[in-house]
This record gives C-alpha cells, sequence and structure tokens, in this order.
C-alpha cells in the first residue's frame, strides 16, 4: 500500500465520524430534569419551568472559566440569530460574586442579545449534574433533556445553526 493510499483513507475515516456526529450527544429518550431556583437580571425569581413552551439552551458557566469567556460571544450570536418565543439561550452563571460581576463580564466582552441569570454555585452544579465548565444542555418544550455537552462549543457555526433549526423545529 502506498503512503498517499494510507493517508487519504485515514483521512476520510476521520473525516467521517466528525461530519455525522451532532453538535452535542443527544440522548435515546429525553430525561427528566431538577430545576434549582435561579434569579434572572432583575431579581426575580425563576426556575426551568418558567421556560417551557420553548427549546432552551442551558449553559451553565462562570466569568473566571477561559472556555466560558471564549464560547460567550458565540451563544449571543446564536440567540441574537434563533432566540425568540420559540428558543431561547439560558446562559446561568455561577459566579458568587453575584449579578454586578456577570454584568461586568457582559459590557467587557460586548454581550447584547442575551440575558442574565444567576444561581448558587454548588446547588446548581449537584441540580444538573455539572463536573466541568461551560455544560450545556439542551432542553425539550416541556422540559426534558434531550443532549449535553460539556465544554466549549462554536454554537453559532453554520452547522449548529442548522442543527438548532431542525431541534427548534421538531419541538
Amino acid at each position: 500500500m502506498r503512503r498517499r493510499d494510507l493517508l487519504t483513507g485515514a483521512l476520510a475515516f476521520a473525516a467521517t465520524p466528525a461530519a455525522a456526529r451532532p453538535v452535542m450527544p443527544l440522548h435515546k429518550t429525553p430525561r427528566e430534569m431538577l430545576s434549582p431556583p435561579f434569579v434572572d437580571g432583575i431579581g426575580r425569581d425563576l426556575t426551568l419551568a418558567d421556560f417551557q413552551g420553548r427549546v432552551v439552551l442551558l449553559n451553565i458557566w462562570a466569568t473566571w472559566c477561559a472556555p466560558c469567556r471564549e464560547e460567550m460571544p458565540t451563544l449571543d450570536a446564536l440567540q441574537a440569530r434563533l432566540g425568540g418565543d420559540d428558543f431561547h439561550v439560558l446562559p446561568l452563571s455561577i459566579d458568587r460574586a453575584g449579578l454586578g460581576s456577570v454584568r461586568r463580564f457582559y459590557d467587557e466582552i460586548g454581550i447584547r442579545h442575551l440575558d442574565m441569570y444567576l444561581a448558587e454555585d454548588i446547588r446548581a452544579m449537584l441540580a444538573f449534574a455539572v463536573i466541568g465548565l461551560p455544560t450545556t444542555i439542551l432542553i425539550d418544550r416541556q422540559g426534558y433533556e434531550l443532549g449535553r455537552l460539556s465544554g466549549p462549543a462554536d454554537w453559532d457555526s453554520p452547522g449548529n445553526i442548522t442543527f438548532f433549526e431542525t431541534t427548534i423545529a421538531k419541538g
């Protein structure tokens, strides 16, 4: 076998699974979720039940998390493009310093389309079974977990936009 043939075959094998896999691993069946209380940017008490009827992309993050800082502009762009009555990006900060630190962070990096949400760190991490930041969970209109991704992503890439448009259409 020639070296070129071997490399071509290896590249084709490596590219196929990546092209076929979804943005985030999806569960075979939707899973029930707990929802700890959290507050929005004006201090209203909320839970995930307040978002039923919409597909939600829940992102658990913190201002001190470097990968979170990098992906936040892509979440902002995703919300700007698809956010509305059918879809909502819910960036849930677990910063102990409170909403002021989240507000400063949004101003610092130019976040314009995401609302602010804050939860108690340990309570949120336990309820959502988060072991690292960022963790992003896709939630259906009835409040069930469809899939999750631990680690950052480029949420507003063309492939991801298509994935979320399809997910929103399916409901």
